[in-house]
């Protein structure tokens, strides 16, 4: 049996043959900034095999962060969010595997602390709905769509 290659470790090899590479999006919130937990949660992805084909940290803008979340326009918490999402800076990635999406939303956890499980990104760092360091693309359009509202094509790697 052949090693699997270092930017392989963590992926299902047999997956990794089936599935095409898809790219999905990835922001690590303000409170994961504040917390100094960027270089841990990078490192769950890479260690898992993702590969980061675009990274920048910013502080989103209002009209950048009301772009993002317009699907929640008119709900009770979308201006809670998008106050939230502009309080400080974010760092935004692109991340590239087969079944990016999906392995993405697994390492996340669930959206609610005391769903997330231990090993998750939030079941081991988050005890609030809103504060949950993470946002992930939930479908690859949505990656797509994302990707482009967050980075520019020369951003991102081939």
């Amino acid at each position: 049996r052949e090693p699997v290659p270092a930017n392989r470790r963590g992926v299902d090899k047999t997956r990794a043959e089936e599935a095409p590479v898809e790219r999905t999006f990835v922001m690590v919130k303000p409170d994961g900034v504040e917390r100094g937990l960027v270089g841990e949660i990078i490192g769950r992805f890479e260690r898992r095999g993702l590969r980061i084909v675009g990274l920048k940290m910013l502080t989103p803008d209002r009209a950048l962060a009301e772009r993002h979340y317009a699907v929640h326009a008119g709900k009770p918490f979308y201006d809670e969010l998008v106050e939230f999402i502009t309080s400080g800076p974010v760092v935004a990635m692109a991340l590239e595997a087969p079944d990016a999406v999906k392995i993405v939303r697994q390492m996340m956890g669930a959206l609610k602390p005391l769903d997330a499980a231990p090993g998750t990104i939030r079941g081991d760092f988050t005890v609030d709905v809103q504060k949950n360091l993470v946002h992930g693309s939930d479908a690859p359009d949505t990656a797509a769509a994302e990707l482009a509202l967050w980075f520019s094509e020369g951003e991102l790697l081939r």
